[in-house]
């Protein structure tokens, strides 16, 4: 069995963590005492408790970063090109987006913090888009 690369390791807990945390979000429109039908979704957003519409944000936030930075990681691979750079990009990515989503829904990650931490899960994957360019 050949060596199975952190960043591939860490990039499925990522995508482990892009499809659960849909979850939130449900249970808080499906516990919402102002529309006890929960037909219409995801309907007016707005009129959701603040923690719930936070909870969509933070998975589509997730989903905007993560499927070019899973590209990446993969493209990265493909090419033989991890290093000490792509490893902790990789880990650094991963907790950015743990702790983004986690301060998002509960709104402990207000201004400035929030954006701070969206934009260094950004710079990794610029890092990451960087290593494809490097391993070339």
């Amino acid at each position: 069995m050949t060596d199975f690369p952190t960043e591939l390791g860490v990039l499925t807990c990522l995508m482990i963590l892009a499809a659960s945390l849909w979850i939130p979000y449900i249970i808080g429109v499906n516990t919402d005492p102002a529309d006890p039908d929960n037909f219409t979704r995801p309907g007016d957003l707005t009129a959701l408790r603040p923690w719930v519409h936070r909870a969509y944000r933070a998975h589509l936030n997730l989903l905007e970063q993560g499927i070019p930075f899973a590209i990446l990681v993969l493209l990265v691979d493909r090419m033989d090109g991890f290093t000490a750079l792509t490893y902790w990009t990789a880990i650094a990515f991963f907790w950015l987006r743990v702790a983004h989503a986690a301060g998002m829904i509960t709104g402990v990650a207000r201004m400035p913090l929030r954006p701070i931490v969206f934009t260094a899960g950004w710079i990794c994957v610029l890092i990451m888009g960087y290593a494809v360019f490097a391993a070339a």
